[in-house]
């Protein structure tokens, strides 16, 4: 037991570190990849501000189409991509390239949706005032939809997490590698359990905080997070 102890605490803040570095800097990313993409994609959606179906179906095919891909599929196939912008294909910064491209169409449709549930009065009422494009985006669309959007990053970091223990697999390094490495292939089950416990750990703290987050938001609104 105390070499499992003192194995657990040479690497597993390292290693939780490295998580923590892939999955909020791959977060980071695909917020500004996606955020984009889910504005234009309501903006040009039918009968909203800047209606183009034509682009709306060609850039949602394009999201549909990176969604469906499976995570140990997407890693495999980026390969050639992370070693020409990191110039390796493993390590933890290596694994922020799968992770980002992995997260950003999920992102995408989740503020698509989000921009989607702001009342049609509010967005009428600031065209008839004379905001341009621009001001309905930043100053009706995002303030409007803001919880909701909040709650849905929360969840793709969730996932993230997830993805991030299977980057592990391909020498990705964080919580997933130990796991496997130390946990599965050496038959440590204390390793393991360890592992997964703090996984899970990190799971209901994010989930937590970003609950707050959207309450305190809602709460300056006179609404509840559970209404």
């Amino acid at each position: 037991m105390s070499s499992n102890l003192e194995l657990a605490f040479r690497l597993l803040p390292l290693e939780i570190f490295n998580t923590l570095y892939m999955v909020f800097a791959s977060a980071f990313f695909a917020i500004l990849i996606g955020l984009p993409i889910g504005v234009i994609l309501t903006i040009t959606d039918k009968g909203h501000i800047k209606e183009n179906l034509a682009l709306y179906k060609v850039l949602g095919t394009i999201v549909n189409v990176g969604r469906s891909f499976p995570f140990a599929i997407l890693m495999v196939a980026l390969i050639p991509l992370t070693r020409w912008i990191v110039g390796t294909s493993l390590g933890t910064t290596a694994s922020i390239v799968p992770l980002t491209v992995a997260a950003a169409p999920f992102i995408a449709r989740l503020i698509e949706t989000s921009l989607k549930e702001v009342d049609r009065h509010i967005l009428e009422a600031a065209l008839v005032m004379g905001s341009n494009t621009w001001q309905i985006i930043t100053k009706v669309l995002i303030p409007e939809a803001l919880a909701s959007i909040l709650s849905g990053i929360t969840l793709t970091i969730v996932n993230l997490i997830g993805y991030s223990a299977m980057a592990g697999l391909v020498g990705g390094g964080g919580l997933g590698q130990v796991a496997i490495q130390y946990g599965y292939n050496r038959f440590n089950t204390f390793i393991m359990i360890t592992t997964v416990a703090i996984l899970i750990i990190l799971v209901q703290g994010i989930q937590w905080g970003g609950n707050r987050l959207v309450e305190a938001i809602l709460r300056k609104r006179g609404k509840h997070l559970y209404e």
